[in-house]
């Protein structure tokens, strides 16, 4: 059974690593190790060592503290963005038109406002 810290610590790399818009095999490079190596770790089957870790937060552009903001905190654990928020929010930030971004973040507003997306 995995520990729940390293769940959280492995949760927080997948969804930075989705958001930076990389694979498991370009991060997998990065550490030269397999990518099935990072699977394990986003998993929290394998613990992430220090050194790893460090290297990580290096290629990933963030603190190493980043993995364990929110473990403290019940709340941020369910407030986690799940894999499919997180490819959104990943696109979204592709998108370098302030005007157009705005107009997007809008409509999906409107539509969370509504109930439409949930028909």
């Amino acid at each position: 059974m995995s520990h729940p810290v390293d769940m959280h610590v492995g949760k927080k790399l997948k969804q930075l690593r989705v958001l930076r818009g990389m694979t498991q095999t370009e991060v997998a490079q990065g550490l030269d190790i397999s990518f099935q190596q990072v699977q394990k770790y986003e998993l929290g089957r394998n613990r992430v060592s220090a050194s790893k870790l460090f290297e990580i937060s290096q290629i990933l552009g963030v603190s190493p503290s980043y993995f364990f903001d929110g473990l403290d905190d019940e709340s941020a654990k369910t407030n986690m963005l799940d894999e499919e928020a997180t490819k959104i929010a990943s696109m979204l930030t592709r998108i370098k038109d302030e005007r157009l971004r705005g107009q997007i973040r809008t409509f999906i507003s409107e539509l969370a406002s509504t109930g439409a997306a949930a028909n």
